[in-house]
């Protein structure tokens, strides 16, 4: 699959344009590239290693509410808005790029936090920066103009109304929202008409065991004054009045490796928010809307923490084990929704 795409600030050389070539075989050959114009080739190891270990499995929600196994639940035509749950250290994001990019065709624009465009998470790599990577696969800074740019171009967008509080959770609060008092979206959405998917998605406790959060880091001397410094320039998204969002204090949490399970998607029945204009204007009712799609996610995500105990492949032994029975199989089976 090739797609030709627009990017800015590379280190070494400016490029502004070159084409992203996806290498989607099975786990043994998984590989992504980006494939400059100049032919140049970057493998990235860690995605294959998340690819493989993660077993991701999709399902959507059809307009008559049910269930179905891939994307064909979420609409095509845009602007769609996919508003979910943001997982430990956002590990759900590249398996969920890749879905859309290979069933759909669609390049999703994720809003991510400011401090990932910074030039401290720039890498020592000559040729690319994580900076880079991000905009590569359609991030952009989470502002509302932003937003408003993607919808306006009915882009398919990426919104984690928790940010960086969910995906930096602390211990015990695996798959609780942390979202704002105020919705900050729906308004945005109505304006032009875009439909908004609420999605829920698990498997971050079947891959790793949150052993140092936040309140275990900042106990040990020397972190302790690491993440202060980190945390004293950082650019602030949400202050206080925004609820626990606002406490968003960015650090890298110790993980202990687990034998990996699965990552597990579900897609909510879209809402549609065309003609609704004037009507969402009321905070009220936008209010409610807002209330409806978090429920949503926690629905979902409640439906698939229960299903997955039906997968007979929900562990990464049993899907190696398949792949080596199956060899022409494309997609390792789960559980029937």
């Amino acid at each position: 699959m090739l797609l030709k795409l627009k990017c800015s600030s590379f280190r070494v050389a400016r490029i502004t344009w070159f084409l992203v070539e996806m290498k989607l075989n099975d786990s043994r050959n998984c590989y992504r590239t980006v494939q400059f114009v100049t032919s140049r080739i970057v493998v990235i190891p860690f995605y294959c290693l998340l690819r493989f270990a993660s077993g991701s499995i999709m399902f959507s929600t059809l307009e008559d509410g049910k269930i179905v196994k891939g994307l064909a639940g979420v609409p095509s035509d845009g602007p769609v808005l996919l508003v979910g749950y943001h997982m430990l250290m956002g590990l759900e994001l590249s398996p969920l790029v890749e879905r859309f990019l290979i069933e759909k065709n669609i390049m999703v624009r994720g809003l991510a936090h400011p401090n990932l465009f910074a030039r401290k998470f720039e890498s020592s790599s000559p040729e690319f920066s994580f900076n880079d990577w991000i905009k590569v696969f359609g991030g952009l800074p989470v502002t509302a103009s932003n937003l408003f740019k993607l919808l306006s171009t009915k882009s398919h967008v990426l919104l984690y109304p928790g940010g960086a509080r969910e995906a930096l959770h602390y211990k015990g609060e695996e798959y609780k929202l942390f979202w704002p008092n105020q919705p900050e979206f729906v308004r945005m959405a109505a304006r032009f008409g875009a439909t908004i998917v609420p999605f829920g998605v698990v498997g971050e406790d079947d891959i790793a065991e949150l052993v140092l959060d936040y309140n275990d880091l900042i106990k040990i001397p020397v972190v302790k004054d690491f993440i202060r410094d980190a945390n004293s320039n950082m650019i602030r998204v949400r202050d206080e009045t925004s609820g626990e969002v606002g406490s968003q204090e960015l650090f890298i949490p110790g993980l202990l490796p687990k034998i990996p399970g699965r990552f597990y998607y579900l897609f909510g029945k879209p809402i549609e928010t065309k003609g609704r204009n004037e009507i969402l204007k009321d905070k009220k009712v936008a209010n409610q809307l807002y209330l409806q799609i978090k429920s949503e996610v926690e629905r979902n995500m409640a439906f698939l923490i229960k299903k997955r105990e039906e997968d007979p492949y929900r562990s990464v032994v049993d899907r190696t084990l398949y792949k080596a029975i199956y060899a022409t199989s494309n997609e390792i089976p789960a559980f029937e929704p």
